[in-house]
């Protein structure tokens, strides 16, 4: 990205009541006269007060009411001199008022632009701008949580306090290459082991916070699916709280997939409801089918519905059996419990299992605790302090690799090729603050943006 122009674009929802348009750069005070005038012009004078003026969009010297407010560099989300103008909103106008902006002299911003100078300013590090991202993506309270820590610079203090820890092993080891015969207060080999054992610890409780940032950021994808007239696209509409998909006593009325998002216990779920499954000869059902069976392929849970009130319960979980074939990721649920005499009679399978009634939502809380449960896949916090994503979970495990051949050169006293690998060490834990990050992982990261971040 070009960091020397003078950036601007819409950062408000197109459409809205509002408009605000963003103009960063150092001619961000030109380019906010230029549009906007009053008695009074944005001025270091007049830093950090909203006035009251007009927009002159064009020639005809007609223009709308609209506040300005201008704020100074580097005090400013980017580091550079920021105008914000906000006027009346809806998508026609806001585009108007924004072609001025870019006819005098502004750029449209690339996605997530205005966070990458604040990067490159120094007002934050590259986790934090990734929190930016992870912010507005939140699809739940503890996504949301999470990014608001990380925004704060909870994961870049760690990443530090980690590479501080092993600048002060790389210290002791460059001592002893360059002062070989000084008579130096130098630690003991097993001193620095024990250093480096404590930073493993430590970097190791770090990257099994990767299955809490998964689940966290990317949610989870949850199938329902089973035979026709199961109660699958009911049981959607149980958890949805609202009648999403058609329902009827027919078998087969579902003939494609129906997607929503849905917040369980906090954990942003994927809600697939899926057309029954059965031997067809319709075309259509035969396509639906085909798309059900690959949604179960890329889903991280399954819900295998089960009819509980028919006669021949075995043949239920024998069709489970045939389109499962062990599948581990496997909620069997036997619905319509509310006409089953007796549960013990149901047969028993190889999966964990909840028995509900969606006529009468009964069961409901065992199924969202198993949901839940399965979710997760490990122990962990209902809370996290923090959850790595991906890509500084590559950058760890990456780091933690070098850590043998920095214990074993330790003990061997092999003091330069021990720093070669502290060396190495840090230098993953840089890419993940950003410090030794490359323009193509830059680019990467930032085009994940929406225009106006």
């Amino acid at each position: 990205m070009n960091d020397k122009d003078t950036i601007a674009a819409i950062c408000s929802g197109v459409g809205g009541a509002i408009t605000v348009i963003r103009i960063s750069g150092s001619g961000a005070l030109n380019v906010g006269n230029s549009v906007w005038k009053s008695r009074k012009t944005l001025s270091e004078d007049t830093k950090g007060r909203f006035l009251l003026g007009k927009i002159m969009p064009d020639s005809s010297g007609i223009g709308e009411t609209a506040f300005a407010v201008f704020m100074k560099g580097p005090n400013t989300f980017t580091g550079e001199d920021v105008v914000e103008l906000h006027a009346h909103g809806g998508a026609f106008n806001s585009r108007r008022i924004f072609n001025a902006v870019l006819n005098h002299g502004a750029r449209q911003a690339a996605p997530g632009e205005f966070t990458y100078r604040a990067f490159i300013n120094g007002k934050m590090d590259m986790t934090q701008a990734e929190a930016v991202c992870d912010l507005i993506n939140a699809n739940s309270s503890m996504a949301l949580h999470l990014a608001e820590k990380q925004m704060e610079g909870v994961l870049g203090r760690k990443i530090k306090s980690l590479q501080t820890q092993l600048i002060d092993v790389l210290i002791e080891c460059e001592a002893r290459i360059d002062f070989p015969e000084e008579e130096l207060d130098f630690k003991s080999r097993e001193e620095l082991d024990k250093e480096i054992s404590l930073v493993q610890e430590e970097m190791l409780n770090l990257y099994e916070t990767r299955f809490e940032g998964r689940v966290i950021r990317e949610g989870v994808r949850v199938v329902i699916a089973g035979k026709p007239n199961a109660g699958k696209s009911s049981l959607m509409n149980l958890l949805l709280g609202y009648d999403r998909a058609i329902t009827t006593d027919i078998p087969g009325t579902t003939r494609d997939t129906l997607e929503e998002f849905i917040n369980i216990r906090g954990i942003p779920i994927k809600l697939i409801d899926t057309a029954g499954l059965r031997d067809s000869d319709n075309v259509i059902e035969s396509i639906g089918m085909q798309k059900t069976i690959s949604s179960m392929e890329t889903s991280q849970i399954i819900l295998w519905l089960l009819d509980a009130s028919i006669v021949d319960l075995k043949s239920e979980t024998t069709e489970m059996e045939k389109y499962l074939g062990g599948n581990k990721n496997v909620i069997a649920v036997w619905n319509k419990s509310d006409l089953l005499a007796d549960v013990s009679s149901l047969p028993p399978v190889d999966y964990d299992a909840a028995v509900i009634s969606v006529k009468n939502e009964t069961g409901i809380e065992k199924l969202l605790d198993i949901i839940e449960k399965k979710a997760w896949d490990h122990p962990h916090e209902k809370e996290p302090e923090l959850a790595i994503s991906q890509r500084h979970a590559e950058h760890l495990k990456k780091s933690l690799s070098f850590i043998p051949d920095v214990q074993n050169n330790l003990r061997l006293e092999n003091w330069e090729l021990a720093a070669i690998s502290l060396r190495q060490m840090i230098s993953c834990l840089k890419n993940i603050t950003g410090e030794d990050a490359t323009l193509d992982i830059y680019a990467t990261i930032f085009s994940k943006f929406c225009i106006g971040k």
